[in-house]
C-alpha cells in the first residue's frame, strides 16, 4: 500500500470570514412585561442551535445553551432571543466569552432576580467544555 503524505501548508493560510462582536444584535432583544410581580416563577430556555466562531480559526463552536432566570418584571420576548443567538454565528469568540457575554446581555435587558445560562460546547480535539455563568455573583 502506498503511503500518502498530506499536505498540510494547504491550510495555513485559510482563513473564514470573522465578524467582531459588534455584530451582535443586542438591540433587537426586547422584553414582555411579568404580569405576577412578586410571585416567582423559573423559566428556562433551551436552545441546541447555537454557533459562534472561534477566533483564531474561524472554524465553527457548536453549544446547547439554557437560560434559566426568576424574573422581576420583564420576560424576554422568544423571536427577539432568537434573532440575538443566531446573530453570534459569525463572532469570533470565545467559548468562555460568549456565555458571560449572553448573561450580561440578558441581564441589562431584563434585571431578573437570578439568571444563570448555561452552555455545553461540542466537543472539538477530544475536549469539551461546559461554561456556566451566574446572576447575581456568588460570593465565597
Amino acid at each position: 500500500m502506498a503511503k500518502v503524505e498530506a499536505n498540510h501548508e494547504k491550510y495555513k493560510n485559510i482563513r473564514f470570514d470573522i465578524e467582531d462582536e459588534s455584530v451582535i444584535l443586542v438591540d433587537i432583544l426586547e422584553t414582555i412585561p411579568y404580569e405576577y410581580i412578586g410571585k416567582d416563577i423559573e423559566v428556562t430556555i433551551p436552545t441546541t442551535e447555537f454557533t459562534s466562531v472561534c477566533p483564531w480559526s474561524g472554524l465553527p463552536d457548536f453549544a446547547d445553551i439554557k437560560i434559566t432566570f426568576v424574573p422581576n418584571e420583564q420576560l424576554v420576548e422568544m423571536k427577539s432571543l432568537k434573532y440575538y443567538l443566531t446573530s453570534y454565528r459569525n463572532v469570533g469568540i470565545y467559548q468562555e466569552h460568549a456565555t458571560r457575554r449572553i448573561l450580561e446581555d440578558i441581564v441589562k435587558l431584563i434585571d431578573p432576580k437570578w439568571l444563570k445560562v448555561e452552555a455545553v460546547w461540542n466537543e472539538r480535539g477530544g475536549l469539551g467544555t461546559t461554561v456556566i455563568a451566574e446572576f447575581p455573583e456568588k460570593k465565597d
